[in-house]
């Protein structure tokens, strides 16, 4: 909204992160990583306690609150994170590749969250190689190579009519890789 963040707290601060390697603090358990930022926000208890609770709902990890980060999965660990950043009720969210350090079989659990909280409008900015996701969870795909963006556009647009010649071929592997080369060339 045209505000410089740089001098403004990190917890006074309408955004948040979903970090590709979790960042969570090992020695708390869930609840308190959760809690976390809550907590230097100086709210209430019981407003933490809702808050931590509906998050847990959220990500489907209800029950989990006393276990220790290092006894979960990855894909438990990272909507933990995704609970964290939430939790707050940020404008937006930040994802940094969040599917890159998980098995395959955890993607999958990780993508679901999101997907329920871009359907609940959430505004959501995610750098991510799940390319069949972003194709069908977003409103809008930018593609940038060597940190430089090559091409913007929603993505029934994007994928089906790139405009950019470095698009149209990142686009044929990925959609060969997937058996439908169906953009127009």
């Amino acid at each position: 909204d045209g505000t410089r963040m740089n001098d403004v707290p990190a917890y006074k601060r309408q955004i948040n992160t979903v970090f590709q390697r979790y960042a969570l603090f090992p020695h708390l358990d869930v609840y308190d990583n959760i809690a976390f930022g809550l907590r230097i926000a100086k709210l209430p208890k019981g407003e933490i306690d809702r808050r931590v609770t509906e998050m847990l709902e959220v990500v489907s990890l209800k029950g989990y609150e006393t276990r220790k980060i290092t006894s979960l999965s990855g894909g438990q660990q990272q909507r933990v994170g995704i609970a964290r950043a939430i939790a707050a009720n940020p404008d937006v969210i930040f994802f940094d590749e969040p599917t890159s350090a998980l098995d395959p079989e955890l993607v999958g659990e990780v993508l679901a969250v999101i997907k329920k909280l871009a359907e609940e409008g959430r505004t959501l900015v995610i750098v991510t190689h799940e390319l069949d996701f972003a194709r069908h969870v977003a409103t809008k795909v930018t593609f940038m190579d060597k940190g430089v963006v090559v091409e913007e556009g929603a993505p029934e647009v994007f994928f089906t009519n790139p405009k950019e010649p470095r698009t149209r071929q990142f686009l044929s592997r990925y959609l060969a890789s997937i058996g439908t080369p169906d953009y127009v060339i």
